[in-house]
């Protein structure tokens, strides 16, 4: 049987500053993606496509209809698997994923997981108020379910989703196939494993009141709260310490709003204290993202990947759609075609090693760093330059001083992984 428990372990945490709260000119989008402690994320290249009409896509575990034209796109996932914990297109959209449990019951049955339909409105959105209809035609069509870890043990739930593009932001909260949506155009957001859209609903699904309202969860008398109505009357231990996440979130991002930069959000992506930066038994943060979408659409829109667990440890590479852009080796894993564990029934009944070149060394770098404080001192001076000179690379391009060619800037995320990876050596 599935379980569908949210004392299992699974938390992330997503944040975006919309001007005025940025102190530039942009939207800013951030998130930790929160794992098993063993589990790889690869970043991963697709370019854009153009597909013969009625062809079949295969996701994690079911086939859905594919699309003539999908966007490149830039992902950060669990290797095993299909779809991404978070990612950008080529046109300045960019989605992050967080697992929720509401009243609404979690199938059993194999569907669409959150990061298949992360990935799948990446590449077919232009906007991200487009990627929360996508994303809607897609629970609506094919629903949501399956295992969502590699494990014997299936461990399931609903996502909730935080959308963004140059202009504005969106939140996405699921509940089976039903959903309410918020948009915000301006301000600091994040979301943390729980509803929390209220009355402040911009979308919803056409059937959302009427289903809350033959449940018994709503009179249908006054003001409609989603989260009110559709989150689990007696909450478990782990989503009162979702709770603690998001109260954290909302009061750094209040603390710094009108200032909000790059360095600000990814110093929030590595704070320990408030269990943001997640270092707990059997889970841990495994990869983060930070992403710089310019309102100026003449000036390119940057992602900073760790591809790396834990960032206060590792560092934020930058990462932009040009030309000769191409899939970085070093932070992509090993396949295993139909001998993947993922691919045979029943499913994850072996184990395999999924490590990419970059995990490798980074792992080994941080026993280092646990064991030699001096030599851990060095590292860690080393990885923060290599991350300044990315952020300095941003200052140029957004106030116009630097001018690199396309052909630099597309081959830009490379060069930083292989500095990384010889730092490591």
């Amino acid at each position: 049987m599935a379980s569908s428990s949210p004392d299992a372990p699974c938390s992330c945490d997503c944040f975006v500053s919309v001007p005025p709260a940025s102190a530039i000119p942009a939207v800013i989008f951030a998130k930790n993606s929160d794992r098993p402690r063993d589990e790889v994320q690869e970043v991963v290249f697709i370019p854009a496509g153009t597909h013969v009409p009625g062809s079949r896509l295969q996701c994690t575990y079911i086939e859905v209809e594919q699309v003539g034209k999908t966007h490149a796109v830039i992902l950060s996932r669990p290797s095993w698997l299909w779809g991404a914990e978070m990612g950008a297109n080529e046109l300045g959209v960019c989605i992050g994923n967080e697992a929720v449990w509401t009243k609404e019951p979690v199938g059993q049955g194999e569907a669409l997981l959150g990061m298949d339909l992360l990935r799948l409105a990446l590449e077919r959105s232009s906007t991200a108020q487009e990627a929360v209809h996508v994303i809607a035609g897609l629970l609506d069509r094919y629903g949501q379910g399956g295992s969502c870890r590699e494990d014997p043990e299936p461990f399931c739930y609903h996502n909730t989703f935080l959308l963004a593009d140059r202009t504005e932001a969106w939140v996405l909260e699921t509940a089976g196939s039903l959903w309410a949506a918020q948009r915000i155009q301006g301000g600091a957001r994040n979301i943390s494993n729980q509803l929390s859209i209220g009355t402040d609903i911009s979308a919803e699904h056409p059937e959302l009141r009427s289903h809350a309202k033959a449940q018994g969860w709503w009179t249908g008398q006054g003001l409609f709260d989603f989260a009110e109505v559709f989150s689990l009357t007696q909450q478990p231990v782990r989503m009162e310490a979702a709770k603690a996440r998001f109260r954290a979130g909302c009061e750094m991002l209040q603390r710094h709003q009108g200032n909000i930069t790059t360095e600000v959000m990814m110093g929030i992506l590595r704070d320990k204290e408030s269990g943001i930066c997640m270092d707990s038994g059997g889970f841990r943060t495994t990869a983060s993202m930070v992403s710089v979408l310019p309102q100026d659409p003449t000036k390119p829109c940057v992602h900073f990947l760790t591809a790396t667990p834990d960032p206060s440890r590792s560092v934020f590479k930058p990462f932009i759609f040009e030309v000769g852009v191409s899939q970085s080796p070093q932070v992509l894993s090993p396949t295993f075609g139909a001998q993947d564990p993922v691919r045979i029934l029943p499913r994850f009944q072996t184990r395999v090693d999924r490590r990419h070149s970059l995990y490798r060394g980074h792992q080994a770098a941080l026993g280092l760093m646990e064991d030699e404080q001096e030599q851990a001192q060095q590292l860690r001076k080393k990885q923060q330059r290599l991350e300044q000179e990315g952020l300095e690379a941003l200052r140029g391009l957004l106030t116009g001083e630097q001018t690199p060619p396309p052909q630099g800037l597309g081959s830009l995320f490379q060069a930083f992984v292989e500095r990384e990876e010889q730092a490591y050596a």
